[in-house]
């Protein structure tokens, strides 16, 4: 790795690893090669970028520290609104960068997503994006199945968070790290696929791999909880959408549905980030 991502990528790691997240650095024209020219990122190719991610540690070290000390009067979704006050951290720790900052939930007006997070975690050796693709004479038919990332230490229990890229940073010789291929064999593609399409209520799909950390139980009954209701689990009033006046820089939705993406696109486009109704991150 170059001598100056390394250092960026200690910065950042630095301000969000103590906090349950992960750090992943990649370059524009690697996610761009993937997608049709209507989703790429508009930026040189050689762009430095990093994927962020949250472990299942994310949930102590950083969502109910947050809760407790900041007033939130215009809280909408608190994991939003946590991310969102980490990523800017992420900004002030590198205040003579030209930083712009994605969340993975953001999209233009037309609903198109910002960015495609399972791609952008895939290209920046994350984890490994499964897809229909991946099984070789698949059983399925004419039913979608949508793709899912495997993450190699914590299997299904982590998320996506976003990407923070680095416009005017180029590099032209970072090293390209491959995801590792953790659900290596037909069979066992066609049980995480299936689980993760049809039995997501289960977990189960997000033991593909043995994982080092799950959610906790308190984690699960969170995320497992319709959005509209994790405020009054959480003790908290629910307010009208708006942006949080808070962090200003990072506008958040309100208990929104993840966007749709045309089934016309091809396979790195899923037609859904997640089942049409998911648990949560």
């Amino acid at each position: 790795m170059e001598p100056h991502v390394a250092e960026l990528k200690q910065k950042i790691e630095d301000t969000l690893c103590p906090f349950g997240f992960e750090v992943y650095p990649f370059q524009v024209a690697w996610y761009n090669e993937l997608l049709p020219p209507a989703f790429h990122l508009p930026l040189p190719g050689p762009t430095l970028a990093f994927l962020v991610l949250s472990t299942p540690a994310m949930f102590d070290q950083a969502l109910k520290p947050f809760l407790q000390s900041h007033h939130l009067q215009s809280l909408t979704d608190p994991v939003d609104q946590c991310v969102a006050y980490h990523l800017r951290r992420v900004r002030q720790s590198l205040p003579e960068l030209q930083m712009e900052v994605i969340a993975d939930y953001e999209v233009y007006p037309n609903r198109r997503p910002k960015i495609l997070a399972q791609t952008a975690a895939h290209v920046a050796g994350a984890a490994y994006y499964y897809q229909r693709q991946d099984v070789e004479a698949d059983p399925w038919g004419t039913q979608h199945i949508a793709g899912v990332c495997i993450h190699p230490r914590f299997g299904g229990w982590f998320a996506i968070r976003g990407v923070v890229l680095l416009p005017g940073t180029e590099t032209p010789d970072l090293p390209r790290k491959k995801p590792p291929d953790c659900v290596p064999s037909r069979a066992a593609r066609i049980t995480l696929l299936e689980g993760f399409n049809f039995h997501w209520r289960d977990w189960t799909y997000r033991d593909a791999v043995t994982p080092q950390e799950r959610y906790s139980e308190e984690q699960k009954t969170y995320f497992s909880t319709p959005p509209a209701q994790r405020l009054a689990l959480l003790g908290l009033a629910q307010t009208k959408e708006e942006p949080s006046p808070i962090f200003p820089e990072f506008p958040f939705t309100t208990f929104t549905k993840k966007p749709q993406i045309p089934s016309s696109a091809q396979s790195w486009l899923s037609p859904s980030i997640s089942p049409p109704v998911s648990p949560g991150p």
